[in-house]
């Protein structure tokens, strides 16, 4: 790699594993908030904090981390992405910033929707810099691929660990700091974001869309074909994933084999009065397992028709939603093994779902594309949060895990029409 494309990804590598740093960590502090805040007073009204309420709070802040894709992938070909990452990096640390000095759920809740704002502007700014700016772009997402999984593993992990010897409000702004750090980075870093186009053809004169009724055009044609299946089978992924993981954490925390474990049982009366929260190791171990998984799910995405790998995917997030409730009150280690299982096969979904869109959308709708799959993934998906926090609070876990069944098993329809679909056309 020659020096420009060094700076660019050296700088997407960082921004990516910022963002889901942040997302997945916020699912730890949940189960704190559930037990450490007062019911909120609205006016006459008295809101309870309970695993519906903090899932609205959540869900809201993941549900702008999707809607905002669209506006930003218009905004990139404006402003450039240099200033859109750096904004995004400056409005994730002063996020975290406020987490740790709310004092209630509606700072919370402010918070998140800070977060899911500042961050929905990574993902269509990034990936447009590799576009434009790297002339080895096959290598450039690799790069960017590897740095999201570090962040998604390490994030959680770290506010884990963190959380052992500190106050959770302390753990906030302590992880607000690489994104404030990150941010200035990004102002400092010098490239040119054009240089690939410039190098490939002169420059091009394209500046995306140009008005709202090419936006209602372009759309318009992308969803009268095939796409408007990919889009329902991204939701899906999207609902599962957000829905399985908001407040898995706090609910294997209520079962057998996952009870918090005193520190003073490994290093003495030193450690009496701290206790190993051994759900969230778990919940990191997952998020790292599934680091494996989406690593295998790329590699087969160039050896297995990516209707097949849905169809597969869906068909293992089914059955391990309907097998998680008979194993649950058993708890130990059958049940340690599925965790990694559904670590595993919910990002082993994510390249072929991702690698779907390019095969069912044409190359000039690209990128209009990507920015409707994020909207899908992160932004309806985040009901995701919306559904396991009702669920949970007005019946119980296995009816959440019915519900995720019932999620993944529309996916796996829609999976197998697609690949039906493209039996027909190869014939």
């Amino acid at each position: 790699m020659e020096q420009n494309d060094r700076a660019i990804v050296s700088l997407v590598m960082v921004g990516h594993a910022m963002v889901h740093t942040y997302e997945l960590s916020i699912p730890i502090f949940v189960g704190i908030w559930l037990v450490s805040f007062d019911p909120v007073a609205l006016g006459p009204v008295t809101v309870g904090v309970t695993t519906a309420t903090v899932g609205l709070a959540v869900t809201a802040g993941y549900a702008l981390f999707g809607a905002g894709a669209l506006p930003a992938g218009v905004l990139v070909d404006r402003v450039g992405s240099r200033r859109l990452i750096a904004a995004c990096l400056f409005g994730m640390s002063a996020s975290f910033l406020l987490l740790a000095i709310s004092p209630g759920l509606l700072s919370v809740t402010a918070a998140l929707l800070i977060w899911g704002a500042a961050a929905s502007v990574y993902h269509p700014a990034g990936l447009t810099l590799i576009s434009t700016g790297v002339e080895e772009r096959g290598t450039a997402f690799a790069y960017h691929g590897i740095a999201g999984n570090l962040g998604i593993a390490l994030g959680p992990l770290v506010a884990t660990l963190l959380l052992l010897a500190v106050g959770w409000q302390l753990v906030a702004g302590l992880l607000a700091l690489p994104a404030l750090l990150a941010g200035g980075y990004a102002l400092g870093a010098e490239f040119d974001e054009g240089r690939a186009t410039t190098a490939a053809d002169g420059g091009s004169d394209t500046t995306g869309v140009e008005s709202l009724a090419e936006f209602r055009r372009e759309s318009g044609a992308l969803f009268a074909g095939s796409f408007v299946l990919v889009f329902a089978v991204v939701m899906c992924s999207g609902l599962y994933y957000r829905g399985v993981l908001t407040f898995l954490p706090g609910l294997l925390g209520s079962l057998p084999g996952f009870e918090p474990v005193s520190l003073s049982a490994l290093v003495g009366e030193v450690g009496a009065e701290r206790t190993i929260q051994t759900e969230r190791y778990v919940y990191s171990g997952l998020l790292v397992v599934g680091v494996v998984g989406q690593y295998v799910g790329g590699k087969l995405t160039d050896r297995v028709a990516v209707e097949r790998g849905l169809v597969a995917s869906f068909s293992g997030l089914v059955l391990i939603a309907l097998i998680f409730p008979i194993l649950a009150p058993r708890g130990g280690p059958a049940l340690l093994a599925l965790c990694g299982i559904l670590g595993f096969v919910l990002f082993f979904a994510q390249p072929f779902y991702q690698a779907t869109v390019a095969e069912y959308t044409p190359e000039n709708a690209r990128g209009l594309s990507y920015g409707f799959t994020y909207l899908g993934v992160f932004g309806v998906g985040a009901m995701g949060g919306v559904l396991a926090g009702g669920l949970l609070a007005y019946a119980d876990r296995t009816a959440l895990f019915l519900g995720l069944a019932g999620v993944a098993g529309l996916g796996l329809i829609l999976g197998v029409v697609l690949l039906r679909r493209a039996g027909r056309s190869s014939d």
